[in-house]
């Protein structure tokens, strides 16, 4: 097996965008990660040994599920959807964490670091190590402790030690620097298991190559349903992992349009949303170790973001996704929290489906083009991840009074114990 996408210039350059722009002290590190990488790539017996372990642990291929009820009410296009919530965990970042995991032991290190956001990272790195046999500690934002407490529990079970990071913004940017200064003091004994298609090189390119096995399956799968390959992929985009991962098997085929959802927050217009490629906000520069489109002051220093889904609140996008943009072979749009929530609550309704609010942004897309499409076309989305994780934020989004009853009862239940 080998990469969908493989850099186009030395140091991992995507066109432009990428490279791996790191203080000396992590060199020889990554150069440890490349090299631990390619021989994995170029053993066949890595790959077979990795689609094992997800047919086995995690629920793989996951399902292609036809959207009937939806596809009937907008009688437009044939909706499918691509079931990621049904991997172990709960979201496609269990096919990145495994394949990291595999690699860790292959290269003898003992520990695992990670950051996230939304906390599903998180979750299956905890899930991992504990497989694994890791030690496990995960840094989050203070703000996303707060809005994602089901996962930083789970996290906890789990055996992982949780940070919340108090600088800067407190979101996932933040936490992705204290994992960045945790590896750098112990990289000897640490692997940092990075949740999304940024960061220096390998990091885009490695996190691709296990993500592709989610649109391996697609192609498989909706040619035998469908007889033909889908007229649109939709598919949510923070850093761009799940994006890619489902992309990466169409990459050739032109035919089949690739569409890109970012969160567009409280609208683009109020620059108060986290839309990097479908806005005018974002410029060039270079954070984090990499090169891309980052939101940024004409100092270079990096602007607040804002979305209802904690996954995609962030400052920066994959390189991959970067040249893609720019080449034209993805298109990238924008969903409002509101047209996010409201899609959300169509999905649950009228397809018992419960994404997670990242993957809601696929289906708000989806919904707005689905009826401008002839009736033999399909359309996939990328489900990337399931809902229950964001109870507290959905609930209150929703103004379910029964829920408001039930939390301010729990919290006096609390207060009134010894």
């Amino acid at each position: 097996m080998t990469s969908p996408l493989s850099p186009d210039q030395p140091r991992g350059y995507y066109g432009k965008f990428g490279g791996a722009y790191l203080p000396e002290i992590l060199v020889a590190t990554f150069r440890e990660l490349e090299t631990a990488f390619a021989a994995a790539q170029a053993d066949p017996a890595f790959w077979r040994e990795y689609e094992t372990l997800m047919g086995e642990y995690s629920c793989r291929p996951t399902p292609l599920t036809f959207a009937e009820n939806l596809t009937r009410d907008f009688g437009g296009a044939r909706i499918f959807v691509k079931r990621e919530d049904l991997n172990h965990t709960g979201a496609h970042k269990a096919n990145n964490v495994m394949g990291q995991g595999l690699l860790v032991r292959r290269m003898g290190k003992k520990r695992v670091i990670a950051e996230t956001g939304a906390g599903q990272h998180g979750v299956a790195t905890a899930t991992m190590a504990a497989k694994f046999g890791f030690e496990c500690t995960i840094y989050m934002g203070e703000v996303d402790v707060e809005r994602q407490r089901p996962n930083v529990f789970w996290m906890e079970r789990l055996g992982a030690r949780v940070v919340p990071v108090k600088d800067g913004s407190r979101t996932l940017k933040d936490a992705i620097n204290e994992a960045f200064r945790d590896w750098a003091a112990n990289m000897d004994s640490t692997h940092y298991v990075l949740g999304t298609a940024c960061g220096p090189h390998p990091f885009p390119t490695m996190v691709t190559y296990f993500q592709s096995i989610i649109g391996q399956e697609l192609r498989k799968q909706v040619v035998e349903r469908t007889g033909r390959l889908p007229r649109r992929i939709y598919a949510c985009v923070g850093g761009g992992s799940n994006a890619l991962g489902v992309f990466s098997a169409f990459l050739d085929d032109t035919a089949v349009e690739l569409v890109g959802v970012e969160a567009g927050g409280r609208g683009l217009p109020t620059h108060r949303h986290a839309a990097r490629l479908a806005s005018q906000d974002a410029s060039i520069g270079v954070a984090q170790g990499y090169r891309t489109y980052f939101l940024q002051n004409s100092d270079g220093q990096m602007l607040e973001t804002h979305s209802v889904a904690a996954g995609l609140d962030y400052i920066g996008v994959s390189p991959i996704l970067a040249h893609l943009r720019d080449t034209g072979r993805v298109r990238f749009e924008s969903a409002t929290d509101a047209e996010v929530v409201a899609a959300l609550a169509l999905a649950v309704r009228r397809e018992g489906l419960i994404p997670a609010l990242e993957s809601a942004h696929a289906f708000a897309q989806a919904c707005k083009e689905a009826p401008g499409l002839p009736p033999d076309d399909v359309i996939v989305i990328n489900q990337s991840g399931r809902g229950d994780k964001d109870i507290f934020t959905v609930a209150d989004a929703f103004g379910d009074p029964a829920w408001e009853d039930f939390i301010r009862r729990k919290a006096a239940s609390y207060e009134r114990k010894p």
